[in-house]
């Protein structure tokens, strides 16, 4: 099998230095993510195309659906490969791989032609086209908007005959352009800015606060995986987490309400630009839109822009709602979101949105900077390509229960302005307040011979 792999228009307007390197780049990736399905492969690279063949047909289906997810593709055009020796020829060629397709339908011959030859595109589409319409009677020719077109190439002495034209994601190939890290919560924005920066063409590393626990975790582990393994799996990244729920305590217990907010998009700025200098990482990716929320203000942003020189890129600051999912659901992680829960919102019930450089400055002032050092110190780096197994091993089943006995103890994990607005009584059970931010420190604390059920 053959597929002819056309370049993302932006690259053939490159110069010739930087055209070849891209062309280079995105030839190594096509080798990267394709090996794993015939080692057989064959990847070519020409100047204005890249050939791929292949010996495996089982594989046929998953190779082209493997390419059309690689940055850097226009469209594959998958192709039959023969000699020729004249025009009358290349119309019974033609005749054969067409005839089907044509029977009742509308159709128009584009032909593109490379090398020397007695004759131009325009003399084969009009031979082909004519010849066609003459033997398949139910068919007949319409220059505009046909049915059907069938696509030609004549390269000197061979033909191709184009079996299908699957497009690609285009964009730069991964390589082209510099690593970033995407702080990633499993929503909707962070998971579309994520394929957004990979499809311009750079290598996507990914930061995850843990404000929710292992399972938290590993629903977010899934998304960066999936979005690794379907875009950017030609090259090796890595998942760091940073376990917040310490500096999120040290924020609900010192900082006032109002700025609670702002000042937790602060650390993790701070916190992610730490991890960024560590790995040697240029920037980094939010999936904030503006007025989105609270937070996402322009004063609010440049406020936490201010906290690190480290550039932050935000694909998606002048988009919708409605458009963001949609993009989620063409890259297919949309289902992933809608089951993600969202936890930096519950920190506060009044958030501003305007805030003030100095009141801000003079509430981190009561902030213990040791607290967020030690988080990020104690940061978890992994090998996305490790996830997958990972996660199956650390996925545990939740007990569910109907009722309560009486040697069961409530633990309310809600944050405690929830517990002050709703107060939880249950008649004979004891219920014990351990807001989600302190389970880590905590729950050893608990007596651990009564049987603890939480309520979220």
């Amino acid at each position: 099998m053959k597929f002819i792999i056309k370049l993302f228009p932006e690259i053939t307007i490159k110069s010739q230095s930087v055209r070849l390197r891209f062309i280079k780049i995105l030839t190594g990736n096509i080798r990267n993510v394709l090996k794993h399905y015939d080692e057989t492969l064959a990847v070519v690279r020409h100047w204005d195309n890249i050939e791929v063949r292949a010996k495996d047909e089982n594989q046929r289906l998953a190779i082209r659906d493997a390419l059309t997810r690689i940055p850097g593709i226009h469209h594959i055009l998958e192709v039959e490969d023969v000699p020729f020796t004249d025009m009358h020829d290349i119309f019974e060629k033609a005749l054969v791989q067409y005839r089907d397709q044509l029977e009742g339908k509308t159709f128009c011959v584009r032909v593109k032609r490379r090398g020397k030859h007695d004759f131009s595109s325009i003399d084969v589409e009009r031979y082909v086209g004519g010849g066609l319409n003459q033997h398949i009677e139910s068919a007949r020719v319409k220059l505009t908007n046909p049915d059907v077109t069938v696509h030609l190439e004549v390269e000197d002495d061979r033909l191709l005959l184009i079996k299908g034209r699957y497009e690609g994601i285009g964009g730069f190939p991964i390589g082209t352009q510099e690593d970033v890290l995407s702080l990633i919560s499993g929503g909707f924005d962070s998971g579309v800015s994520s394929y957004m920066l990979m499809r311009r063409g750079c290598r996507v590393h990914y930061c995850f606060f843990n404000l929710g626990g292992a399972a938290h975790e590993i629903g977010v582990r899934q998304v960066a995986h999936y979005l690794w393994n379907r875009f950017g799996s030609s090259h090796r990244v890595r998942f760091v987490a940073i376990n917040f729920e310490p500096v999120v305590g040290e924020i609900l217990e010192k900082i006032d309400d109002g700025q609670m907010g702002v000042i937790l998009k602060r650390m993790m700025v701070r916190a992610a630009s730490k991890v960024a200098e560590r790995y040697g990482v240029q920037a980094l990716v939010t999936g904030e839109a503006l007025g989105q929320v609270s937070s996402q203000t322009l004063t609010n942003l440049r406020l936490i822009d201010n906290v690190s020189d480290t550039l932050i890129l935000r694909p998606l600051i002048s988009y919708d709602k409605e458009h963001i999912i949609n993009l989620a659901r063409q890259i297919g992680t949309e289902d992933f979101a809608r089951t993600m829960p969202e936890y930096c919102g519950v920190i506060s019930k009044s958030p501003t949105v305007k805030a003030v450089k100095s009141k801000i400055e003079a509430e981190e002032e009561k902030f213990d900077f040791s607290i967020l050092d030690k988080v990020v110190e104690e940061a978890n780096n992994v090998d996305i390509r490790e996830i997958a197994q990972q996660t199956e091993q650390e996925v545990v089943e939740v007990e569910t229960v109907n009722g309560f006995g009486p040697n069961d103890v409530i633990l309310d994990i809600r944050s405690i302005d929830e517990q002050e607005d709703k107060p939880l009584k249950v008649e004979g059970i004891d219920v014990v307040s351990l807001p989600f931010y302190k389970l880590s420190t905590k729950f050893g604390d608990l007596d651990q011979n009564k049987n603890l059920a939480a309520v979220v």
